[in-house]
């Protein structure tokens, strides 16, 4: 983790014992350990706040956080690709590319992929749209985007800031959210950022995760109507949570979908696939 200021090995050793306690059974000893490496590194690096809320221990988190994200993709980079897409079955970008064409959308001016990773977006998309922007936190993974050669710009920084803080007015007639939100908890921020960038009549394409079957997720009433953290310790969405937000901003829902996002622990993780349009 470079440019930290904690202790390491302290943190590593605390970590790896909320996590046997966890999977011990043992959630109060588990939850204790997290917060001592809170402790020790405020920026959670490791995900404790995550992983409380998941136990029901903590408060709900605005995000993962960027310390998180851009250590866990920065340290998976090399490895994302053939895990994600060939062990465990993602293929959203190949969904978001079939999801516009039977909308009959094979066309666009500008684009914009927030979260871009390896670039898979942007090879789905790639001869489709004229000038396409990537930014992701991992700089590990936009240099395997560099290489992908479906990008005309690319940057680090986080989703969100990177939509208030572009000094580029021209605005994006597509915007791609592959496996992003379900590292975001509340979406209005994110949502009205979007639609602050997007063209009239612009697009708004992403992915999300949602409950399985009996899943509440962090012990929170209502979860599956609005969000919380699942088992997965990534955020989960509800339909109508998701719809309600998307409408609060402008978005109106061309295609909303269910989809199988990956496999997870064997069992495939469910989510949503939708594509929205800017309307006022």
């Amino acid at each position: 983790m470079a440019g930290t200021t904690f202790d390491e090995d302290a943190l590593d050793a605390v970590y790896r014992r909320a996590l046997a306690e966890e999977k011990a059974g043992k959630p109060e000893a588990a939850a204790a350990a997290y917060r001592e490496c809170l402790d020790i590194d405020p920026d959670d690096h490791v995900g404790a706040r995550l992983r409380l809320a998941a136990l029901g221990m903590g408060e709900m988190p605005a995000s993962a956080g960027e310390s998180y994200v851009s250590t866990l993709f920065d340290q998976q980079a090399e490895m994302f690709e053939d895990i994600l897409v060939r062990q465990l079955g993602y293929g959203v970008p190949e969904l978001i590319a079939k999801s516009l064409a039977r909308l009959n959308l094979h066309h666009f001016d500008r684009g914009l992929d927030l979260g871009c990773g390896t670039g898979l977006v942007g090879v789905a998309l790639d001869g489709r749209v004229d000038e396409m922007l990537g930014v992701d936190l991992s700089e590990n993974m936009v240099e395997i985007a560099f290489d992908s050669g479906a990008y005309d710009h690319l940057y680090i920084g986080e989703a969100l800031g990177f939509l208030e803080e572009f000094d580029e007015d021209e605005p994006f007639d597509l915007i791609s959210a592959a496996d992003v939100l379900p590292y975001i908890g509340d979406l209005a921020p994110l949502l009205s950022a979007v639609s602050a960038r997007l063209s009239p009549n612009g697009l708004f394409v992403a992915s999300t995760e949602t409950f399985a079957a009996g899943e509440n997720g962090s012990g929170t009433a209502g979860a599956t109507d609005g969000f919380a953290v699942g088992r997965d310790h990534r955020f989960h969405h509800g339909e109508a949570y998701l719809r309600a937000a998307l409408e609060a901003e402008g978005l109106s829902v061309l295609a909303f979908e269910p989809i199988t996002v990956r496999m997870q622990e064997g069992q495939p993780a469910p989510g949503h696939l939708f594509v929205a349009q800017m309307t006022t």
